[in-house]
């Protein structure tokens, strides 16, 4: 790279990193996107799907996004239940994870989260009869709210796993070995509770 008005090359070593809703492939040979740039910024993909397609990450974001909000106004930190989660987990976030964590904030500062209210102080949008995309089996929703319940109460345990399979009345060992199914860390959530 030459600086304006200089004679010298200066090496740059510069990364592109772009991000789209679009389908560029599709664009580009539609003549809406310039087809050579589309094949200098093609060179590795990292699609990252809707919240909906991994709903049993949705728990623990809006945790994760109800701490920050407690730090950031200066709030106690809101009891989240079960049947909270639960029905986070109904909703289809079109918003994906902005919305999420706007829910998350909206809940921190002391709004309802009660389906009856929902559309009014929430503005999340009920999932609709016609999804897109394969609806998951029973055994895949029964696994999902497992998971959301031992992440939820590992979570509020900061890792106490004594606690959380006394709290889940479950034996020692079947909490390890259905952390091990869902891929749970002890170590992940050491730091998750709240102070106070």
């Amino acid at each position: 790279m030459e600086r304006l008005g200089s004679n010298h090359h200066t090496p740059v070593d510069i990364r592109v990193i772009a991000s789209t809703k679009l389908d560029l492939k599709k664009a580009s040979e539609d003549g809406k996107f310039r087809e050579d740039l589309y094949y200098r910024l093609n060179v590795i993909r990292i699609p990252l799907p809707p919240l909906r397609d991994h709903r049993e990450d949705i728990p623990l974001l809006f945790q994760y996004f109800v701490h920050q909000a407690c730090a950031k106004f200066q709030r106690p930190t809101p009891l989240i239940t079960s049947e909270i989660l639960q029905d986070l987990l109904r909703w289809d976030w079109p918003g994906n994870v902005r919305e999420l964590k706007n829910a998350a904030e909206r809940f921190t500062l002391g709004y309802d989260l009660d389906p009856g209210d929902r559309n009014r102080t929430v503005g999340m949008t009920r999932v609709s009869e016609k999804t897109n995309g394969p609806r998951r089996t029973l055994v895949e929703q029964i696994n999902a709210f497992e998971k959301t319940l031992i992440v939820q109460e590992l979570a509020r345990t900061s890792g106490d796993v004594k606690a959380t399979y006394l709290t889940l009345g479950l034996p020692r060992k079947t909490l390890y070995d259905k952390m091990k199914k869902y891929a749970l860390k002890r170590k992940d959530f050491l730091e998750s509770a709240p102070n106070g």
